[in-house]
């Protein structure tokens, strides 16, 4: 069947968090990502989300860059365009360089569609076949070693039986044998968001009695020679995340050695396709992956959810329930995590999860339409919102 997209809306969503989170690089109490939806010219509808992050730290796109991205030339690029699947979506916005989040988004949103008018669950496409996903949760840097006891505690009262610390020069071996002490038998991984250097690789071996999981990016994105150095030199896998921004990255990685794991992430890889590829050649080559996130918002998980369905994610993903985060979500149902444990949802087509317009309205920052007019897209009008105050949490 030929899909032919006649109609993209762009909508900034800001949702607080209901913890703050703090990283090696900064903290943060709300999130903002774009919200897509692209319509056929049939008329269905199919859901994205650009889950970049406000600020350059983590990545070099922005919520900023990924709108003038979707706005004026990846959206540019899809609209009235014949398409029969999304690896043809990914053709067309390859014309443009870069912007992996921006191109994730909007791909995510024709994977969403193609799955709808086929009236399959997005898994079921994508080749998954797990009806559940185990999920673990990813604590942020606390001011104290007390308070991040006291959260690890909460999570693992909740049933989430993997916890990732995030660590940095100052907080690292520490509050990691703290948590270590008061739960031995926990799942625990770390990851330090590239704070660490060269010079740092004694000091990272001292994590080897901890019994971790893995720990995950300690290096520059780019220093996979550093990150194969590390491996040699550690009993605790090494993971990657950062590094790994597409398969023919992934493929230099594993030929240097520098990953016992990978963390695949929607976002940052540019999309479902190239995650998927990602997963094919490490499921080859024997390396474990799972899934990781971006604080997604009810789309991205549910997008999250479809890709760890695959095979080869034998880890505990970062894809918790979405209350661990929002008091509010944009999906309904909203996600949730039972004994620490996510349902894939094999019973409806696409996603498996409707979006809650009046959520998304209601926080909605800036939302703009491309459309097509006389066979050529354009821009329709702008609009801009102030900050609305939210209800009252809902009850599950």
């Amino acid at each position: 069947m030929t899909i032919v997209v006649t109609d993209i809306t762009l909508s900034i969503v800001r949702l607080d968090l209901v913890h703050e989170f703090e990283t090696s690089s900064h903290r943060k109490s709300a999130l903002e990502h774009i919200v897509i939806a692209v319509r056929s010219s049939d008329g269905a509808i199919g859901w994205g989300e650009c889950a970049s992050p406000s600020d350059p730290y983590y990545a070099g796109e922005t919520t900023e860059t990924c709108w003038l991205m979707l706005r004026d030339y990846l959206g540019r690029h899809l609209l009235g365009q014949p398409w029969e699947h999304p690896d043809h979506v990914a053709a067309l916005l390859a014309r443009v360089a870069g912007n992996n989040f921006a191109r994730a988004g909007l791909e995510m949103a024709c994977w969403d569609l193609f799955a709808r008018v086929q009236g399959q669950p997005l898994a079921q496409v994508l080749g998954g076949s797990a009806p559940t996903i185990e999920a673990g949760v990813s604590l942020g840097i606390e001011h104290t070693i007390d308070d991040l006891l006291q959260q690890v505690a909460h999570h693992v009262a909740d049933g989430y039986r993997r916890v990732k610390l995030k660590i940095r020069h100052g907080w690292d071996l520490e509050p990691t044998r703290a948590v270590r002490t008061a739960f031995p038998d926990l799942a625990l991984q770390v990851d330090a968001n590239t704070a660490y250097g060269r010079e740092d690789i004694d000091h990272l071996r001292g994590f080897d009695d901890l019994g971790l999981l893995m720990i995950e990016q300690p290096f520059d994105e780019d220093d996979l020679l550093t990150h194969a150095e590390l491996r040699r030199r550690i009993a605790t896998p090494v993971c990657l995340d950062e590094s790994i921004t597409s398969p023919a990255v992934l493929r230099t990685a594993l030929q240097l050695g520098a990953a016992s794991i990978v963390n695949i992430k929607v976002s940052r890889l540019g999309g479902l396709g190239a995650a998927r590829e990602v997963h094919d050649d490490c499921r080859a080559a024997g390396i474990p992956v799972w899934c990781g996130g971006m604080h997604e918002f009810g789309i991205g998980r549910a997008a999250n959810l479809a890709i760890a369905s695959l095979p080869g994610f034998v880890l505990p993903s970062d894809v918790s329930g979405s209350d661990k985060y929002y008091a509010l979500d944009i999906v309904a149902p909203p996600i949730r995590a039972v004994d620490g444990l996510v349902a894939v949802p094999w019973n409806s087509p696409g996603i498996g999860h409707e979006v809650d317009m009046a959520i998304v309205e209601l926080f909605t920052r800036r939302t703009e339409r491309l459309v097509l007019a006389d066979g050529a897209p354009v821009r329709g009008r702008t609009a801009r919102r102030p900050p609305r105050t939210p209800p009252e949490r809902r009850k599950p």
